[in-house]
Order: structure tokens, then sequence, then C-alpha cells
């Protein structure tokens, strides 16, 4: 059936293992919270583990997860290490969830925007 769709196109298997991996990253509500927090600027594990309500130990393990996956990077400055998102697109990944998760919090019908025109990273944050 999908074979006579002259558009229809599968990602590989690498494609699709590395989006299963980044998808599996981000499943925990402490990695949600300290991405969200590190798309709103640089910061270090001690500002995190405040924002995230969570052990610095435990925020450096996250964090240390999330580098290895190329969702966050740091910088080294003397003894301190600040973290920050890789780049646009996990803003834009972690937007679209929030979004998602946003309108079923608030019963809202799912609507499909073009991924050209993703929401702004704004959500109800409920506060």
């Amino acid at each position: 059936m999908h074979t006579s769709l002259t558009d229809f196109d599968m990602p590989n298997e690498e494609q699709v293992h590395l989006a299963a991996e980044s998808f599996r990253l981000l499943s925990d509500p402490t990695r949600i919270k300290i991405l969200w927090a590190l798309l709103q600027g640089e910061s270090n594990v001690a500002c995190l583990a405040e924002l995230a309500d969570a052990s610095p130990t435990t925020v450096s393990q996250h964090l240390a997860k999330l580098r290895l996956a190329g969702l966050v990077k740091g910088r080294r400055e003397g003894t301190f290490v600040y973290y920050s998102a890789a780049d646009e697109h996990v803003r834009r990944l972690l937007a679209q969830g929030l979004y998602h998760a946003d309108r079923i919090d608030r019963g809202v019908e799912a609507d499909h925007p073009a991924d050209d025109h993703a929401p702004a990273a704004t959500v109800h944050t409920g506060s």
C-alpha cells in the first residue's frame, strides 16, 4: 500500500536508533527540567540542581548522559563546567514535547502545526 506513494520515505536504521535514544533520554522529568533550564542560558551543576530540585550528584549523572547523547555541551572555566543546550534542534524538540503536554493538560484538541512553524519555547508552567 505505501509503495504506491511516490514521496514515501523511511528513516534508516541508524536514524531510528539515534532518535529513539534521544527520546529515551528525554523520558525522565529531571532531565526535562535540566534541559529546559539550559535552554534559558548556560548554567553549572549547583544551579541546575536547585532549579531541578535534585541533588548535584543526580544532576551530574543526568548531564553526563545528556552530553554523551549530544543534547548538551559543557564549557570548562577553571574548575567549573558550565553547561548549555547543544543547539536549536534541542530547543525545538523539547518545546514541541512541552507544547504537546500543555495542550493535553488543558484539554485542547490536538493540532498539527507545520514543522517550519514550531511554537516558541513558551509553555504554561502553572506558576
